[in-house]
């Protein structure tokens, strides 16, 4: 049965360096859970600690009612006892084996009876599509059933909790979607919970219940993918998530409703605590939160490049000393070194001390 996964206080060190450093989240049953981050963050240290594969220095990790890891107790419950599944970046499929026999291989190393074995790879095989291929060697397979392979054998012996390591990053970009797809129907059908770990943005917010940002071995938000990606809690937060415009501005009311003075246009804002007037500041925004304005909108630049993606266009708008890109219909047509207003979303750009 799925069981949900809790981790407090949680430190790894590496000699004089905190990969992981104290840190707490909690997985609800059934849910999908992603740690989202730059490499050298710790999400991966995180991953290998909750599987057993790394000892904590610190910390409590619990699945369901049981605590599987606690330094401070003595407490560490070996990887082959914590019933989770897992599923490496490279996959790990033995070149020496079928498929039937990659994915028999942890029911085989837990004595289950002969006829059980095979009743239950063919149905997790069917489940990952691959219920043809259950005799094809190992090396003969695509890198998309590759890593279904990985996934049929983390998933065959049901496990409580189903551990993914950026198990995508080798997959080209359609396939990588397409798997992004099944493994989030696998997921809610089984209704296993499942931790997942990425530096894929898109990966984090189309696959995830709740998402947790890390960054130098600590948390910086936690919560939907919806409110991490509109309301981000720290400017690191909104800086590596989306691809986002800075313009230095400069806090010119602060009573009342906060005003930022950014190239001679007063900028309405939303109003946070601590600032005072005359404050450096630097507004962050999407290209999204940005729309063309004829009025002469609440900031105006230059048009500096224009870059045509499909079904949208991107324009590099040069406003004073800095660059600002927005994404338009593809039917918009501005011309190099033309002015233009541009409207910002008020509930949509964040202001953050220079």
């Amino acid at each position: 049965m799925p069981a949900n996964v809790k981790v407090s206080a949680l430190v790894k060190r590496f000699g004089a360096v905190a990969a992981v450093d104290g840190i707490d989240f909690e997985v609800q049953t059934g849910h999908f859970f992603t740690l989202l981050g730059p490499s050298g963050c710790g999400k991966t240290t995180t991953l290998r600690m909750i599987a057993g594969l790394e000892r904590p220095d610190g910390g409590e990790i619990r699945v369901g009612d049981k605590v599987v890891s606690a330094p401070g107790r003595g407490v560490f419950v070996p990887p082959e006892r914590r019933d989770m599944g897992m599923v490496f970046q490279s996959y790990a499929v033995w070149p020496h084996m079928t498929v039937f026999e990659n994915v028999a291989f942890p029911l085989q190393e837990r004595k289950v009876p002969r006829p059980q074995v095979r009743e239950r790879v063919m149905a997790t095989l069917e489940l990952v599509g691959l219920g043809g291929l259950a005799q094809r060697p190992a090396p003969a397979l695509s890198g998309g059933q590759q890593q279904r392979v990985a996934l049929a054998r983390a998933l065959v012996c049901n496990p409580q909790v189903l551990l993914l390591d950026e198990p995508l990053s080798n997959l080209d970009a359609r396939l990588r979607e397409q798997m992004r797809a099944e493994i989030r129907t696998m997921q809610l059908r089984l209704g296993i919970t499942t931790i997942f770990v990425t530096h894929d943005q898109i990966e984090a917010m189309t696959l995830s219940d709740r998402v947790a940002v890390m960054n130098a071995g600590r948390i910086e938000q936690i919560g939907p993918p919806r409110e991490v990606y509109e309301r981000p809690s720290t400017r690191y937060v909104m800086d590596f998530i989306g691809n986002v415009n800075h313009l230095p501005a400069k806090i010119v009311s602060a009573a009342g409703t906060l005003r930022a003075r950014v190239g001679g246009h007063d900028v309405a804002l939303p109003s946070p605590e601590g600032w005072s007037d005359g404050d450096d500041a630097v507004l962050a925004f999407r290209s999204e939160s940005v729309s063309i304005a004829a009025d002469g909108g609440d900031i105006s630049g230059v048009v500096a490049g224009a870059t045509y993606l499909g079904g949208a266009m991107e324009y590099l708008i040069r406003v004073d000393d800095a660059n600002v890109r927005i994404r338009v219909p593809a039917g918009t047509d501005l011309r190099v070194g033309a002015r233009v207003g541009l409207r910002l979303s008020r509930t949509e750009v964040s202001a953050w001390r220079r």
